[in-house]
């Protein structure tokens, strides 16, 4: 079964080691029980139990340090395969426990990226220890602007510095063991990477900011004493380290919706196959079932392309960076996509995802948080952008990447580079995948794809167009919508090439049928712009299409995979 099932877990492709820890975190979080789960969540608990278990499994210690600095222990690595599997886990039972976990990571991206050896080491001992860790970057008034941040370093006469500044909306901050801090140096105006502890008496924790069980910074920093020893960086050096650090983090914020999603199904499907109106089931209502197919469609496909979206992040190089794109998309396009299969399912539901006792009325909340950090989706959006020439008409030779589950660690995660000359990156012919796969609504979302290239040629060839459209980010934004679309159903399909057996000819082409909604959905926003020309306009429509309705294969996903949920797993009380 494609989707986490904590009763039937078995950790595919998992070494026997990484497999027994994420059973031993799906069976701490199933010994709490939904019940403690729930109170603690309303109660606003500080997760020190989930902190507890971390720190006696080693879990972080093993995770989340590079294998450089794990001496001879072959279970330490930072190795993205498994990484993978915690997110899914944690925030299966909770976005709070997967937070305090993506948050460490966030934190430890501009260490694990320093020239600093002293300060790496002493870093893999504070993960020994069951240390979690804070990413110090945004400002109360500047958000995630690097440019205008506030936070200084004076430089002293004997070499050290002193740090006085304030940061904003930092988890972890309360108890975190380093917190990486980006700022300038006072007199040079270049951009500095420095770790302070949160416990020391020049930090001053001001308040926790959101109403959760996470606790979220803001605090100051007043005469705090910084030594050489303490700078992770300085300069482009500095600036690089913020940029790649988040390229590592965000991945993970697809990952959670996944995990969110699928544990909010699984009540969804329970609940509306056991209850009765009307005299029906339901599951019976055409429209119920409309509903369930297209939340389970749209779920499959946010593992999947993540699922290779990962193989990309793990085989990335200097020559090869395709990940910049993939990686952005995990975070923009499977949380937005999480959205959407959590409004399907509550369309169902209804009322029932309020109630307090369910996991639901969590995932409806929580998931929501996920499009709008590590930057938004327009930030992401923006970026990718940069990708479509290339993309669509430059492709790149490149070896075809298998899947990548190997237990080793990604070095060239902490060795990216400058993040400079994106619009330079070429990426292997998207036309490949689709031309391997013969199926109705495939065969219809290559028309729109078409249409969609001569009308990035038509938009082109326009300098009026070209001229207003180029700075018109709203307009930009519905372009990159289809252009994510196209990157996205590649990667579904190399996926399924990859792994047959995890997803029939059945279920990919009931994926491809939400996608040409989507798709046609997106080309009437472009036709619907205020600047956007004649030929656009009639290219726009062109795009709009109706998938293949097949109702055979409608019912044969509903029935096997959609139903075949039900009463299959539910968290202990």
């Amino acid at each position: 079964m494609i989707l986490l099932n904590p009763r039937e877990y078995t950790g595919k492709h998992l070494d026997p080691a990484s497999r027994a820890l994420m059973q031993k975190t799906i069976e701490f979080f199933e010994s709490k029980g939904k019940t403690k789960l729930k109170l603690d969540d309303r109660d606003r608990v500080w997760y020190q139990d989930f902190l507890d278990f971390v720190q006696g499994e080693r879990a972080f210690a093993r995770m989340l340090t590079p294998a450089a600095y794990g001496g001879d222990d072959a279970d330490v690595r930072w190795d993205t395969f498994r990484n993978c599997a915690f997110n899914e886990i944690t925030a299966f039972y909770g976005l709070a426990y997967w937070y305090t976990w993506q948050v460490s990571i966030l934190g430890l991206g501009p260490i694990w990226m320093s020239g600093n050896e002293e300060i790496k080491g002493r870093t893999a001992k504070l993960l020994e220890a069951g240390g979690i860790f804070a990413f110090g970057l945004s400002e109360q008034q500047h958000g995630a602007d690097l440019y205008s941040s506030e936070m200084a370093l004076a430089a002293g006469e004997d070499g050290s510095y002193t740090a006085n500044g304030s940061k904003y909306y930092i988890g972890n901050a309360n108890q975190a063991a380093l917190v990486s801090t980006f700022g300038k140096l006072k007199e040079s105006g270049d951009f500095v990477f420095f770790a302070a502890d949160s416990q020391h008496e020049s930090f001053a924790l001001l308040e926790n900011v959101v109403n959760s069980q996470s606790y979220v910074a803001s605090f100051a920093l007043k005469d705090y004493p910084i030594k050489e020893q303490d700078i992770l960086s300085k300069g482009k050096d500095a600036w690089d380290a913020a940029l790649n650090t988040v390229n590592v983090g965000k991945f993970n914020l697809g990952w959670a919706s996944i995990g969110i999603c699928t544990h909010a199904f699984y009540e969804a499907i329970d609940h509306a196959s056991n209850r009765v109106l009307y005299g029906k089931h339901v599951t019976d209502f055409p429209h119920c079932k409309r509903l369930f197919v297209d939340a389970y469609s749209r779920l499959v496909a946010m593992k999947v392309f993540a699922r290779r979206a990962c193989d990309y992040m793990r085989a990335a190089s200097a020559q090869d960076r395709r990940y910049l794109l993939y990686n952005p998309l995990v975070k923009m396009k499977v949380t937005t996509q999480g959205e959407e299969v959590i409004d399907l399912l509550w369309d169902v539901i209804a009322a029932r995802g309020f109630e307090r006792h369910n996991y639901f009325e969590m995932a409806a909340r929580d998931i929501r948080a996920l499009p709008k950090l590590e930057g938004t989706v327009h930030v992401n959006m923006a970026l990718i952008i940069k990708f479509i020439r290339n993309y669509f008409f430059n492709p790149g030779t490149f070896p075809e990447i298998p899947r990548v589950h190997e237990a080793r660690n990604d070095d060239f995660l902490f060795e990216q580079g400058p993040t400079k000359g994106l619009s330079k990156i070429q990426f292997h012919d998207f036309n490949t995948a689709y031309a391997s796969v013969d199926l109705p609504n495939i065969r219809i979302f290559k028309q729109q794809i078409e249409v969609f290239k001569e009308f990035l040629f038509v938009s082109a060839a326009d300098p009026d167009a070209v001229a207003s459209q180029s700075r018109d980010i709203d307009f930009l934004l519905s372009m990159g919508e289809i252009f994510s679309l196209v990157a996205y159903g590649q990667l579904i399909i190399e996926y399924r090439n990859l792994e047959p057996d995890d997803i029939s000819d059945p279920l990919l082409d009931q994926i491809f049928d939400f996608m040409v909604r989507d798709l046609s959905k997106f080309a009437l926003q472009l036709y619907s712009k205020h600047n956007s020309s004649e030929n656009q306009m009639a290219l726009s429509l062109r795009m709009i299409q109706k998938p293949i309705v097949n109702q055979e294969r409608f019912g044969q996903i509903f029935d096997e995979h959609v139903m075949a949920l039900k009463g299959s797993y539910q968290m202990r009380d």
